[in-house]
């Protein structure tokens, strides 16, 4: 499960860049990223 975090991870630090912040807009995305990820590591492997 290591995937989906740094997945999460590396989202995060692009957008609170991008956006100039933590908005809500990036929390909604990481969470949305972080269970897609998830989703994918469980049924491929």
């Amino acid at each position: 499960m290591l995937l989906p975090l740094a997945a999460a991870e590396a989202l995060l630090r692009h957008w609170t860049r991008r956006f100039g912040g933590v908005t809500g807009d990036v929390f909604g995305g990481l969470a949305e990223t972080a269970a897609t990820t998830s989703l994918l590591v469980l049924a491929l492997g």
